[in-house]
Formats: structure tokens, sequence, C-alpha cells
């Protein structure tokens, strides 16, 4: 199936709503007009609007048309519910069967980039990992998202947090500067290799200049097994060259820890933090299964009383806004998050939607959407 990037003129008509491909032969019979679109969401979001705009500059090349292009923000600006993102002019005959095709890649790339700056802002010292791509519907809703949070971590970049430091896929590397993907190992290879500390051997022997990742969770033995590489590999872990990644699944603690030993590491290390929850979610991100904030101290904890203080802790699993803010409230100990929970959850927040405001250069919009004016007129 060809990438949207690619459609030609006749297969745009293929994919676009009926009712603007029938518009366009009804412009064809009556007579062409210049209009001007507004494009909007109904949600505050950052501005991500390249990916859309540089689409139309192609289909407009291979139409042999003019349009015109007003952004009204520049991109990663905050934009507020209902402000026009750009407006859009040109040729009513040829623009009318873009609209479709420019929305599908405009609004979801905005608010997964007010996601990732959302997430990047409520932990200013982690450095984050775009992983996104296995949960996209294709290759085009990919490079959206990547984008997208590429767009919100610069402009968090700009205030002084870490933010992203690149992805998994290798086709969206250039999104974050980046020549290739970045990533630990997958389960897979630990179930190919017998154990985790197997899995380590290899991936050192294959690739021996680069730091060793530990994805421990496959057994069931967290704090065994990472302590079980780093004791192989001692001159890495002191230099800082290991790294362990939590992503133990929500139907089970980590090695050591229950609800009550939750309670007790984070009173160790961050008392206050069980007395601020607001929502049973909130707790759970705290004390609950999976990778919370206790579990990550827990990790924090033993690495540091075993001399292993500069072996850095990746975590993965859920991380939404929401679970960002939980970990900052915590405290936690990451240096690394790996996440593709900047992909919007409610998707109905993504629809954007564009009106005609101006026919032959008369201002004319339709009842309700008089706010889209511009602003002279």
């Amino acid at each position: 199936m060809q990438n949207s990037n690619e459609l030609g003129l006749t297969d745009v008509t293929a994919w676009t709503d009926k009712y603007f491909s029938n518009t366009k032969a009804i412009i064809e019979h009556f007579g062409d007009t210049e209009v001007t679109y507004a494009f909007f969401l109904r949600r505050p979001v950052l501005c991500a609007t390249r990916l859309a705009t540089q689409w139309i500059q192609t289909q407009a090349t291979s139409r042999g048309i003019n349009v015109i292009i007003e952004t009204t923000h520049e991109e990663g600006e905050w934009v507020g519910a209902g402000e026009p993102l750009f407006y859009l002019s040109g040729s009513f005959m040829h623009l009318v069967e873009l609209e479709t095709i420019i929305l599908q890649k405009l609004g979801s790339a905005c608010v997964a980039a007010y996601n990732a700056y959302e997430m990047c802002q409520m932990l200013p010292h982690v450095s984050f990992l775009a992983m996104d791509a296995r949960h996209c519907a294709g290759t085009e809703m990919a490079e959206m998202m990547a984008y997208g949070a590429s767009v919100g971590s610069r402009v968090a970049q700009r205030l002084g947090a870490v933010g992203f430091i690149g992805n998994a896929t290798d086709a969206t590397a250039h999104f974050f500067g980046c020549e290739k993907g970045l990533g630990t190992v997958p389960h897979a290879l630990i179930g190919y290799a017998g154990s985790t500390l197997r899995a380590a051997e290899m991936f050192h022997e294959c690739f021996p200049t680069e730091n060793i990742p530990i994805l421990a969770d496959y057994f069931g033995r967290e704090i065994t097994d990472t302590l079980e590489v780093c004791h192989a590999f001692p001159k890495f872990a002191r230099d800082g060259k290991i790294a362990v990644r939590l992503d133990t699944h929500g139907g089970r603690f980590l090695e050591g820890l229950d609800t009550q030993e939750s309670y007790h590491v984070l009173g160790r290390h961050v008392p206050d933090a069980v007395r601020d929850y607001r929502t049973e979610a909130e707790l759970h991100d705290l004390i609950g299964t999976g990778v919370s904030a206790a579990a990550i101290w827990s990790m924090r904890e033993t690495l540091d009383h075993a001399g292993f203080s500069k072996v850095r802790i990746i975590a993965s699993s859920g991380f939404t806004p929401q679970k960002c803010r939980s970990m900052a409230c915590a405290k936690a100990p990451i240096d690394i998050i790996g996440t593709g929970s900047f992909l919007p959850e409610k998707w109905s927040e993504t629809n954007a939607t564009a009106d005609i405001i101006a026919y032959g250069g008369t201002p004319k919009v339709k009842v309700g959407r008089e706010f889209l004016l511009k602003k002279n007129h």
C-alpha cells in the first residue's frame, strides 16, 4: 500500500472523503475560485505542522498550482483550542480534495508534541527515548509520532530539560539529530540466550565498544540478574557503561517487593510522596505492581549498596504524562525513560478540522466558526 507522502493525483482522489471529490467535480463544471482554509484543533496543542505543510507543497508542485500557506504559530509554540494553526489559500478545485489527508497529518502530531513536552518538563533531568514505533498503525503514523515527540522535546530543551535523546528506529532518528535508532535488548533475545547474563555476554561479543544494556525482568529476578551482570562486567559497571532497564509488567512486583515493602522503600527515600497522592492511579504509580517509583528506588538502593552507583536505570512500561508526574513527585532516580506513551491516549482529541473562511477574497464562514476569520477582517 502506498504511503500518503507518495500519493499521486489519482491516489489522492481515491483516499479523500467522497464528498470532497464530488465537490471538485461540481467546481470543475461551474467554475473555479480562490479559497482560504483555516486548520485548527479543539484542544490546546503544540504547533507541529511541518509534515502537513510539506505535503501540501509537494501536491501543489505536482499539480502545477500556487498555494499560500500562512502559519500563525512557530513550530513548537503553544496553540489554544480553536486557534488556527495555519491558513491555506489557493484554487478551490485543487485544494478541496486535499483536506482529508492534510487533517490526517496534522492533529496527532500536534497532540503528541504537547504530551512529549509535558513529560520532559515534569522530569527535566531525565533523558527520554521515543519507543512509539511498535504502537503505531503503520510507518506513516510512526513518522508523525516521532516528529511530534521531537517538536515537544525541543521546546522543553529550550527551557532546560534534557528531553528526548533519540528514538527506536533508524528511519526517524533524524528528527532527534541522530544517525540511527537507539535501544536496549528485547525480551526475545533473553529467551534465546537462556539467561540475562548470557544475553549481556552475547551483546558484548557482537558490540564490544557499546554500553551493555540489561533487560532484567524476563525471569522475574530483576535484582539478582542485574547484580550478576554487574559482577561479570565490573569495569563496565564502575565506568557507568551498564544500564538496567526495568520493564516489569503490571501483574507482579519487582523482585523483593510487595505492597508493604514498597511503602517502606519510599519511606526511606521520599516519605512525603505517599502523603501527596490524589488518585488511585497515582498511588499505583508509587507503590503498585510493575515499574513503580518504589521499584526504581529499590533498584537504585540495591545497586548503590553493592558498589555500582554508576549503573544507570532505564524505566519503561506505561510512562504517560500522568506517570511521569507521579515519578516527579517521588523524585524517582531514573536516568532514562523509554516511552511510546506520548501517543494520544484519547484519539478523538487528535481530530483536526478545517473550514473555508473566504471565497474569492470575500470572508465567509459557517455560523459558529467566526472565530476562525483573520483578525483584520
